[in-house]
């Protein structure tokens, strides 16, 4: 489907991608890993044409799909979310007009054996297969389904774009490429902005997908729950295991470990030969011997070891300057925007030296309290305050909002640096895996997890004795985020951080506070104590709709329900036969299209082109008819 062939990609002297090569089969389920900064979404962007590589090329067929959610992404504006997730079917409409366009000029085309006439044919049944595909039920309807599959309501359809955050626009985004069902799926961590029930709905809908599909992702159980295949990228080279992520770790594992084995073993030899060799090389009786074994050495096929990047974080932040006994408090707070109330009635107080949790489900207010705190927002009611000599240091979620892509990685902090700090520069950087040439990247070739770093290296800059951190480690990799949990753990100053990482939290906070329902509730104790009294396994359940307490009624109501439905009425019943019987008239239409098209591909002398395309689209217009009434028919029934 798609080769990917001696792919190189060099800024200045270094390599980043050496020559690689690897094919994309039309069923594939690839999870692309590495380390941050290796070369994922890079390889995204060259595959689907939005970066240049600097040798190789990529070969795909013609007409073949690409749908790419990139980390980074400019949201549209001045639509509603309805409106702009129905723009995906703009090339639904013009596979329409260009099926049209097509039978138009089959009816005036007599030339039947020409290899134009046959091309034409070929790609009015690629559109018909594409059109049959997509058609299966109206697009208000499949845009509406995945909008709520990826956590939006029903009240948020006629909502703008503009009034959401960056997460709930990648959100549309994302909608937007699954309804276009392209031929190859292209994710760059597509569950970094969605709670536990929109990651479920997605992962069932990537196992039922019918393209082909490569993704990144930190989340490993979403990776062993929808790929088959992961492709490592290790300083520049691939290394292609045909399974999924849990069973790649256990089989790169054993594959170093055999790999490390055969190279000490041939060690050990080539050490006893070159032994016998410099013992006995000057002694007659042995030349035979040694010029044998020296023409063995020769020969050797020597074993390498594979490269491995030991490179981590080395993060220890400054000493924070001492502030007030209450870094911040509210009373009877509402925040939210203009016309919209997130949460009211909270008060809070964090303490200095405190390390505190926001966590709940995406929406409830966590990132908009963080913004009351720097005075981004104001308080709807009530009343919000910082305590004496507090310097906050902010982390927000969308770093590419922040940083200015037009500088490089020490630009950023060199334009911003004061004082005796600004010949540490380099020294910060390095703790952030910034080294040598990497320093003078521009920010718009960093990934997300490069940027992450940044971010995060410009909190060194200042003496902060108040962090407050939204998602910090979104984009991190496994080991970066243990760094950052430790430096943060040292860390005496106070610490406000948003996450729903429950490895990460666990061991750093002492202090949560949940922001459910319209309400903010504050929690005393570590995440696994929270977790135990909320009888849950991980934040993640936080972000149901119905937490397991909470759901004994809605259990209840719903085994009602239950044994209502088992009692099929007459109106049901109806509605069954009559859905029968559409199932079986739109299977007719499909058998007089096949056969209406098999004679359009090779028409003989007494038909009329004219005629069979005419009965085509009346059996098309009948059977989207017909599809549209099951479509709805289904939908009553289900309710």
């Amino acid at each position: 489907m798609i080769s990917i062939n001696n792919l190189t990609v060099s800024f200045g002297g270094f390599n980043l991608l050496d020559d690689i090569s690897f094919h994309i089969s039309e069923h594939d389920r690839i999870g692309l890993v590495g380390k941050n900064g290796a070369g994922k979404s890079t390889i995204m962007k060259i595959i689907c044409g939005l970066q240049q590589a600097t040798s190789g090329r990529v070969d795909k067929p013609t007409h073949f799909s690409i749908g790419y959610l990139p980390q980074i992404m400019e949201h549209h504006r001045g639509r509603s979310v309805r409106e702009e997730t129905m723009t995906a079917f703009d090339a639904f409409h013009a596979l329409e007009a260009e099926l049209e366009a097509i039978n138009v000029e089959l009816a005036s085309r007599t030339d039947y054996e020409s290899e134009g006439y046959l091309d034409l044919i070929n790609r009015l049944n690629d559109i018909n297969d594409r059109l049959a595909l997509e058609d299966s039920e109206p697009p208000a309807v499949r845009a509406e389904k995945t909008l709520l599959g990826l956590g939006f309501k029903d009240e948020d359809f006629d909502r703008p774009t503009e009034t959401f955050s960056q997460g709930w626009n990648m959100r549309i985004e994302l909608a937007k490429i699954l309804l276009q069902s392209p031929d190859l799926l292209l994710l760059d961590e597509p569950t970094n902005h969605l709670d536990i029930e929109s990651i479920e709905w997605l992962e069932d809908y990537l196992k039922n997908y019918r393209g082909a599909l490569m993704l990144v992702s930190h989340d490993r159980r979403f990776l062993d729950n929808v790929t088959n295949r992961t492709i490592e990228i290790l300083l520049g080279h691939i290394h292609d295991y045909k399974v999924s992520y849990s069973h790649y770790v256990q089989l790169r594992a054993e594959r170093m470990a055999t790999q490390i084995a055969a190279y000490e073993n041939q060690q050990r030899m080539i050490d006893k030969t070159e032994d016998f060799i410099a013992r006995f090389r000057y002694k007659p009786t042995k030349s035979n011997q040694v010029q044998s074994r020296i023409k063995a050495l020769e020969k050797l096929d020597r074993i390498e070891i594979d490269e491995t990047d030991h490179a981590t974080l080395t993060v220890k932040f400054p000493p924070a300057p001492r502030s007030g006994d209450v870094a911040f408090k509210a009373a009877d707070l509402a925040a939210g925007y203009p016309g919209k109330v997130v949460f009211q009635h909270a008060d809070i107080e964090i303490k200095r030296g405190e390390k505190v949790a926001f966590i709940g489900r995406n929406g409830e207010g966590k990132t908009t309290l963080m913004r009351v705190i720097m005075g981004e927002l104001a308080p709807l009611d009530g009343e919000a305050k910082t305590g004496h000599q507090v310097k906050i240091g902010y982390f927000a979620q969308n770093q590419e909002d922040v940083l200015d892509r037009s500088q490089t990685v020490f630009s950023t902090l060199d334009n911003i640096a004061t004082g005796e700090i600004r010949t540490k520069l380099r020294d910060i950087l390095a703790q952030f895996l910034f080294r040598g040439e990497d320093i003078d990247k521009k920010v718009s070739i960093l990934s997300g997890g490069e940027r992450a770093r940044l971010g995060m290296a410009k909190l060194m800059l200042q003496p902060y004795n108040f962090l407050a951190l939204d998602e910090p480690t979104n984009h991190m990799d496994i080991k970066s985020k243990d760094i950052l949990k430790q430096a943060l753990s040292a860390y005496d100053g106070t610490l406000v951080v948003v996450s729903h990482d429950r490895d990460f939290l666990d061991g750093l906070v002492d202090k949560l506070y949940e922001f459910r329902d319209g309400r903010v509730r504050e929690f005393l104790g570590s995440v696994s104590e929270f977790l135990e009294h909320r009888k849950l396994e991980n934040l993640q359940e936080l972000e149901r709709r119905y937490t397991p307490r909470e759901n004994n009624k809605a259990a209840s109501a719903a085994k009602e329900a239950f044994s209502a439905r088992k009692q099929v009425s007459r109106d049901e019943k109806k509605l069954r036969n009559r859905i029968d019987f559409l199932e079986k008239e739109i299977g007719k239409r499909e058998q007089n299209m096949k056969r209406i098209e098999a004679r359009l591909a090779a028409p003989q002398p007494g038909d009329d082109v004219m005629d069979l395309t005419r009965d085509y689209l009346e059996n098309k217009r009948d059977m989207d008819a017909m599809t549209g009434e099951w479509a709805d028919l289904i939908e009553q029934i289900e309710q």
